[in-house]
């Protein structure tokens, strides 16, 4: 049995927890590294290149986004999650998905509680992002009123169902944090691109983040190695310039403000951004220049 097959065969089934009641767990895998490299050769069998030179390869694929061989793994999940938590993940159109039905089956008796210390606060300049937590003993208002709600909630269609009501219509007022179960199927390359954008801790929401999170380190790492570590490298731990962003480090450089104080930044910016009150792409700029060290803290 070959390496990857023994850790296949050890992480097959096995749940790794989320949340309060939620998890993730791989069902199957078709692939691993020797198969993105053996379609990026076009070749038949293991080959004779070595793992240092398919290292290189993956590397190369995934630095110049050569996407292709890398849709010729694709890996099987059982996921439960909650249901608000789903219409995002939901929202990538490339898996092949079938979800459990509440109009064939009763809902799942578990729901996502949030902890008094968990409450978060709505973010003033990003409309769909959280920023800080209510105080604790705040939050445990909002919990308590939580718990008598979903109780009051499950209790409602509880008695629909033994009253006879159709499943299909006893299930409309059921929170949104009742969990869901799927199977979720995908090729590593869209896999690849769900991740970048579901392990952002700074953009996407806190519950899909530790989902995506636990499929990344838990279950993908170990079945691509070295997918993974070019993944890791030139995507999720990357730092992506812009063409005015390239322009305006130039700017900063050709006058000799390497490190530049926000003032030389504010000086040296796109015109595009120059009139805007507020502008995101140049507080995102701002925020790049800082995380490479081109740029002081703002004082």
């Amino acid at each position: 049995m070959s390496s990857n097959q023994t850790v296949l065969e050890q992480l097959r089934w096995k749940k790794f927890s989320v949340l309060d009641k939620g998890y993730v767990c791989l069902v199957d895998c078709m692939g691993d590294d020797a198969a993105i490299v053996q379609a990026a050769r076009v070749s038949y069998g293991e080959g004779t290149k070595s793992v240092s030179d398919d290292r290189t390869l993956i590397r190369y694929l995934m630095r110049n986004q050569h996407t292709t061989p890398f849709e010729m793994a694709e890996i099987k999940f059982l996921v439960r999650a909650p249901m608000d938590c789903w219409r995002q993940w939901i929202r990538h159109r490339t898996a092949s998905v079938n979800e459990y039905s509440t109009r064939y089956s009763v809902a799942i008796d578990e729901i996502y509680q949030t902890e008094p210390e968990q409450w978060r606060r709505q973010k003033t300049t990003n409309r769909q992002g959280s920023d800080g937590f209510l105080d604790t003993e705040e939050g445990r208002f909002f919990s308590e009123e939580e718990k008598t709600f979903h109780r009051q909630a499950r209790e409602i269609y509880d008695r629909r169902i033994r009253q006879g009501i159709a499943r299909e219509q006893a299930r409309k007022d059921l929170p949104l944090a009742t969990y869901t179960e799927a199977y979720w199927k995908m090729d590593l390359n869209n896999l690849f691109r769900f991740l970048f954008l579901r392990m952002d801790a700074a953009h996407a929401q806190h519950e899909i983040v530790q989902y995506a999170t636990s499929i990344g380190e838990n279950i993908v790492q170990p079945l691509f190695p070295l997918a993974w570590e070019a993944f890791s490298d030139y995507m999720l731990e990357a730092i992506r310039l812009t063409r005015l962003e390239c322009d305006m480090i130039a700017r900063l450089a050709a006058a000799g403000n390497v490190p530049a104080t926000y003032d030389q930044f504010l000086a040296a910016q796109d015109t595009t951004w120059q009139d805007l009150e507020r502008c995101r792409e140049r507080d995102e700029c701002w925020k790049k220049l800082q995380q490479l060290g081109l740029g002081n803290p703002r004082k």
